[in-house]
């Protein structure tokens, strides 16, 4: 993920003045002398057709825009264990607050925490009490301190959590632990952790499960006393009982990827693994073990702290859990201000490969056992690693390279390996499996490289689309306009999935109330959610992955608004025909299907469109379902394969073929895209 879209913005308003900025324009151009009939001409005389990679399509996932950390990682407490603020002492305890003034109690921070990787830890010197004898009273209410997680705290009315907490003492403790509304003047659910002095002499663990009696979508964490002392508080936990199979992912979330149906994952980033500096790089030996003596890190590229509560193992349980192949990003040496030079890397290519091992080896070798004292004693599947990210101009880059690619090819000879370096123009001078492609363009330009590949020789590692997107002026926070471009280049990438082995989109995930990129394909705040168009384009190719792509000639006459292909699938016994077809121009257009070869006799089955009145469209929280694929039943003559495509529209065909079961009824139906 490229970091300087402020950049970018630069270029695209220079472009602008220069005539090939304007969205408007560009449709404009695509429109001339556009030609009301299109055929596409479909070779069906080898039915089966060229088999597409299993892993085609898939999703890379990058903590960016609180897409982990205060998003898909359930994680309710922001700065759990109060390590945000840095190691002055006494530190910044944001986001936690104080509820009470200085007159009935003081809050610092202090070296005292019992985890030797995250020593900081909350003290609380409570000088007020509800002791009757006490000229300092305390409030009704009780003094503390509160937590409002990440821009409010989704509390949902008969749902239970599980609050951890550690505490020590000097005297008796009575501290109630609370959700609260976000002003604290209602209580959703409350329990009292009681306990003596004797018991919370030293660090104690202890937990309550609290079950809300109200909602509120902004709510708060609350600890407090009205018993004078002194207490200390350290790693604050509060996480939900249902997320997806108790694994820590938040479920509306983890859905909207599910449906995509990936392939693979790709994870933790990006830019996040390389950070700005290296000591702020993603390193993933301090994000496995208890979540407790995760030390945590700030990410310098966003901008923001990280708990590391979504670590290294939770990652490939994120990959298990979707059934996607898992795709490891490591860091190798390099971040976007410093770097090691090739010959004291070694200790960056054994890092790698202690984390190779921890995911694939057996539950007795060193980190195998890491693994499975964390619950999973049988190895994870890993299969493709990338080396940094975006580094290939980097100057120790590629001797960088080949260091981990000997040191892993050694080891582990059938993981292959993704260089940084781009080879769709000339080949790499240097052994790789796959190479890393990224692309951030305006729509016009992006719609025009569906053809990116159709050159490119057929020898020689494969392309990984690993981040692609319509990014700035033409996409604003993720419009109709981007998603078509986006479709014609994924239709071209399909057609040449002989040379390109898997595609990801770029953002995923992006909080709203923290949007360091746009756009982005899942929009979401503590408790609601919708898919952007370029998420819904997406699901279009759900039955690519392991098809079959059918050679296909469009004839365009004048049009130059029409991309479109055809691949062949089964599914439940049945043997389909999809056609798919853009329409970037602002006129309908009659889509001819001519189809040669054994497959000729066809029922219709169903149709999908994604379309809007305006390309500048975009779905919101109030208006989730504006821009979502529209499903019905195909209707179609025996002979007569033409289809309509709207303007400014994405449109899928499925074509049943003759000796399969009767075609099924598809009613029409929006699809869900909202908890709202």
């Amino acid at each position: 993920m490229k970091t300087s879209w402020r950049l970018l913005k630069s270029v695209c308003i220079l472009s602008f003045l220069l005539g090939s900025c304007s969205t408007y324009q560009n449709l404009r151009l695509v429109d001339a002398g556009e030609d009301a009939n299109v055929t596409l001409q479909v070779d069906a005389s080898n039915v089966t057709g060229r088999p597409i990679p299993e892993t085609l399509f898939g999703i890379f996932f990058e903590e960016i825009n609180h897409a982990g950390a205060g998003g898909l990682w359930a994680e309710l407490v922001s700065n759990r264990g109060f390590e945000a603020g840095g190691q002055i002492i006494p530190s910044n305890i944001w986001p936690w607050s104080t509820i009470g003034n200085e007159s009935s109690m003081y809050v610092v921070t202090d070296r005292s925490s019992c985890f030797e990787r995250n020593k900081i830890a909350l003290k609380m010197e409570v000088t007020c009490d509800s002791n009757g004898m006490s000229t300092n009273l305390c409030p009704s209410g009780g003094v503390g301190v509160y937590n409002p997680g990440y821009w409010g705290m989704n509390i949902e009315q008969g749902k239970k959590y599980k609050v951890v907490l550690y505490v020590r003492s000097t005297g008796d403790i009575d501290v109630s632990v609370s959700f609260t509304s976000s002003n604290g003047s209602l209580t959703l659910a409350s329990q009292n952790i009681i306990a003596l002095a004797s018991e919370v002499s030293n660090w104690t663990k202890k937990e309550v499960i609290l079950e809300a009696n109200g909602t509120d979508n902004g709510g708060r964490l609350q600890l407090t006393t009205t018993r004078k002392g002194l207490i200390w508080f350290d790693q604050v936990s509060a996480m939900p009982l249902d997320t997806y199979k108790g694994h820590g992912f938040r479920n509306d979330l983890f859905q909207m990827m599910v449906d995509l149906k990936p392939r693979f994952i790709r994870f933790p980033g990006g830019c996040f693994v390389e950070g700005g500096w290296l000591r702020n790089a993603f390193r993933w030996k301090e994000t496995v073990g208890a979540w407790e003596e995760r030390p945590g890190h700030f990410g310098d590229i966003w901008n923001y702290w990280t708990d590391d509560g979504l670590g290294h193992f939770e990652f490939f349980q994120l990959a298990e859990d979707i059934g996607a192949a898992p795709v490891w990003v490591f860091n190798n040496g390099i971040s976007h201000n410093d770097q090691v030079e090739t010959e004291n890397v070694m200790p960056f290519v054994q890092e790698a490969l202690d984390g190779i091992e921890f995911a694939r080896g057996d539950s007795n070798s060193t980190w195998g056992s890491v693994r499975a004292a964390m619950g999973h004693p049988e190895p994870f599947e890993l299969n493709y690693v990338a080396v940094g990210n975006e580094d290939c101009d980097k100057p120790y880059y590629k001797g960088n390279y080949l260091e981990f690619y000997d040191a892993i090819k050694k080891a582990y000879l059938d993981i292959n390996i993704i260089s940084n370096c781009d080879g769709s123009s000339k080949p790499l001078d240097h052994h790789a499996d796959y190479y890393d492609f990224h692309i951030y363009t305006l729509a016009s330009n992006l719609f025009s490289m569906s053809h990116k590949f159709d050159n490119t020789p057929r020898n020689g590692p494969k392309a990984f689309v690993s981040e692609y997107a319509v990014t700035d002026t033409d996409a604003k926070n993720g419009n109709l306009l981007a998603a078509l471009a986006e479709a014609a280049f994924l239709l071209g990438l399909e057609k040449n999935s002989d040379i390109v082995g898997m595609v990801s989109y770029a953002p995923l995930f992006v909080n709203t109330n923290n949007r360091r990129w746009m756009p982005d394909a899942i929009v979401f705040n503590s408790s609601h959610l919708y898919g952007t168009p370029s998420y819904w384009v997406q699901q279009f190719f759900t039955e690519s992955s392991g098809a079959s792509i059918l050679s296909s000639t469009t004839l365009k006459g004048n049009s130059s608004s029409v991309e479109a292909s055809a691949i062949f699938f089964q599914t439940n016994g049945k043997d389909y025909i999809q056609i798919k077809a853009v329409n970037f121009g602002g006129k309908s257009v009659n889509l001819k299907v001519e189809v040669t070869g054994l497959f000729t006799k066809f029922y219709g089955s169903k149709k999908k469109v994604l379309t809007s009145g305006s390309v500048m469209d975009e779905n919101s929280f109030s208006n989730p379902h504006m821009i979502v694929p529209h499903e019905t039943l195909l209707e179609m003559g025996e002979e007569d394969l033409t289809f309509v495509l709207p303007p400014h529209s994405f449109s899928s065909f499925d074509l049943l073929k003759e000796s399969s079961n009767i075609k099924v009824p598809i009613s029409d139906s929006n699809q869900k895209t909202s908890t709202m």
